[in-house]
């Protein structure tokens, strides 16, 4: 992705050039016609021809300055440049030539010397705010890059070549636990080159494999690009062009895997896709909110960031532009939403930063957007920076980096990010695989992850149903209820602190009891305070699962035992047991449960589940348990 650079217009009505040697002027004229097309090699024939018939025809000098600048050979352009400055002394032709100079040497990351050029071209022109203003911003960005040059001692370093395999690799996105990479290639460096979505899995030695194309059902012979992928990796949305039905040039499909095999696209629909271009998209960790780019009208720039949400039934709303805390006039591209749901990335050439797109990221407060923040050298600099992920627990990022060379690269970079940069919500993953308790087989079940403040469910998401493994992102500062169920199934309830949990990802293998007499389950998300019987509020997410168990199946009979640990007498344990049992009963009994029903016990310490010597052991025995009567 090239940077975006002003365009230069030499031409004046009526054309007046350095030169008045007509048949020169005539091959000037055409070879601008294959300039303007492309067609570079037909350009610079009859441009070298022009000079050899006018030394002094400056304005060629210029194009071949241009056409060796689109081709990124910046010394080149340069050293044209220069000489076409030579070949003419008036002003007005002279200051295009410093703008370009200045704009040449900031694509190199030669700050002190664009900003020479610069500052002469904005001395000299008084007339043309636009090409002012442009000189302004560039020069703003030469300010900005050398005060902030090697802002943190940073390391980033490329994937390994079996990664890095192709012409250009990028947009880089992975599954929660960092296991699978999904990135698009492309095999050569125009934007009429066809894009595929790559994955490539992570070995037992840490390594990454070959990448594959992720799936016939998803690439074609058109161009599929940049791509989102869930949490789990169990949905892609991704870019279509061209070859599929749509509302536009470029659109947003989803496809769903189970086991190894992805579904056939399905069209994200108008709330999400235009007439416009739609591309590079972000699916928050929780499924729920799609971040995306367009460059439809009603924008405040070329390319905004777009957003959209899903309603209760799973339908996505009508997508918002992200506003001028955000956006600028000019290109926001590449949103990424971290786990925390939080704290947006993006790439932006439209605020101060080092030159070409930077990677800045706001962070979502008081429901709004801040002041977005530049994310420093040495990962931005003078060249183009995309594309950014950051892993759950923000120690590692993953982001595209394009190299301005003859041969336009394009490669995959990770970096180990210092402490002091995760000002963002961290976390972790949990995963694993959900099966039944007797057979071992592999369920599709449904987990929903809640938090326990506020009872809001942060996640609801499936097993797979060909393998049953699940994957769920925690983030750090909440206490969270896991629950899985599956109808015919007692469900399984868990409890994570992230306060105190570490930050790998936790490997957790669920195995779901057939409902059947003396199946029985720990009520792990029912809270008393000490020495006390009443229900606290986070209690509710686990009630309502346990109470959802009686209302489909409504002959079954249910025993409700209290158990505490072994500190104190045993006779208050006993009863304090019981009573925490029977409000959970009341709790039943007020939801509309018949008394019958449910049969309580106070079991005291007598029955524990790990040994009582230690404060964790002791937390695990004191609970309520959940057993199905014959």
């Amino acid at each position: 992705m090239a940077s975006v650079g002003m365009s230069t217009v030499l031409a004046q009505t009526p054309p007046s050039y350095c030169s008045k040697n007509k048949k020169a002027i005539e091959m000037f004229l055409a070879a601008e016609n294959f300039r303007v097309r492309g067609q570079y090699s037909d350009a610079v024939d009859l441009l070298n021809k022009v000079i050899s018939k006018d030394r002094n025809f400056c304005e060629a000098y210029f194009k071949l300055a241009q056409v060796a600048r689109s081709t990124r050979r910046y010394v080149e352009s340069i050293q044209l440049l220069e000489k076409g400055l030579t070949s003419t002394a008036t002003i007005p032709k002279q200051k295009v030539f410093w703008l370009e100079l200045g704009e040449v040497f900031l694509l190199q990351g030669k700050y002190r010397e664009a900003s020479g050029w610069l500052e002469k071209f904005l001395q000299a022109e008084q007339v043309n705010k636009a090409k002012m203003a442009e000189a302004q911003r560039l020069l703003d960005n030469c300010a900005y890059a050398l005060k902030n040059l090697a802002s943190f001692d940073l390391n980033p370093k490329p994937l390994s070549d079996s990664v890095n395999s192709f012409r250009m690799q990028y947009f880089p996105v992975l599954t929660a636990d960092e296991q699978n990479l999904f990135f698009t290639m492309r095999n050569g460096s125009s934007d009429r080159d066809t894009e595929d979505i790559m994955v490539s899995h992570r070995t037992p030695t840490g390594a990454w494999s070959k990448p594959v194309s992720v799936s016939s059902n998803i690439n074609s012979r058109e161009n599929e690009g940049t791509c989102t992928v869930s949490a789990d990796g169990s949905q892609i949305i991704f870019t279509s062009c061209r070859g599929r039905s749509g509302f536009g040039n470029c659109d947003l499909f989803v496809s769903r895997r189970t086991g190894d095999r992805w579904t056939d696209p399905v069209n994200l629909g108008p709330s999400i896709n235009s007439m416009a271009w739609e591309s590079q998209p972000s699916l928050s960790a929780d499924g729920r909110i799609l971040y995306f780019v367009s460059d439809r009208k009603g924008g405040l720039g070329g390319r905004d960031i777009y957003r959209a949400e899903k309603n209760a039934l799973g339908q996505w709303k009508p997508a918002e532009n992200l506003g001028s805390a955000v956006n600028t006039r000019f290109d926001e591209i590449s949103p990424f939403i971290h786990a925390g749901n939080r704290t947006l990335f993006f790439a932006s050439n439209g605020r101060p930063g080092f030159g070409g797109y930077d990677i800045f990221y706001s962070a979502f407060k008081e429901g709004r957007w801040l002041e977005p923040v530049n994310f420093g050298s040495p990962i931005n600099n003078h060249e183009d920076q995309f594309a950014m992920y950051i892993t759950p627990d923000g120690r590692r990022g993953y982001y595209s980096h394009e190299e301005n060379l003859d041969q336009h690269t394009g490669k995959i970079f990770f970096v180990d990010i210092p402490e002091l940069l995760r000002r963002f919500e961290t976390g972790s993953s949990v995963g694993g695989k959900v099966t039944d308790a007797v057979s071992q087989l592999p369920l599709k079940a449904d987990i929903e992850l809640v938090d326990l403040k506020t009872s809001e469910k942060m996640m609801v998401t499936q097993s797979d149903s060909v393998s049953g493994l699940y994957l769920i992102v925690l983030n750090k500062g909440s206490d969270y209820g896991l629950f899985v169920s599956k109808p015919g199934y007692l469900y399984k309830s868990l409890n994570f602190n992230l306060k105190e949990m570490a930050d790998p990802p936790v490997v957790l293998d669920i195995a779901l009891e057939p409902l059947h007499a003396g199946t029985t389950m720990v009520l792990r998300n029912i809270f008393f305070d000490y020495d006390k019987f009443d229900l606290r509020p986070e209690s509710m997410p686990e009630l309502e699962n346990a109470l959802r168990i009686l209302q489909e199946n409504p002959g079954l009979r249910i025993e409700i035992s209290g158990h505490t640990d072994n500190i104190g007498a045993e006779t208050k344990n006993q009863m304090l047991s019981l009573k925490r049992a029977e409000a959970v009963k009341s709790y039943f009994m007020g939801r509309g449960m018949v008394e019958q029903r449910i049969k309580v016990v106070g079991l005291g310490s007598s029955r524990p589940l790990v040994a009582n010597d230690s404060d964790a052991n002791r937390s695990v025995n004191r609970r309520i348990e959940f057993r199905v009567l014959p």
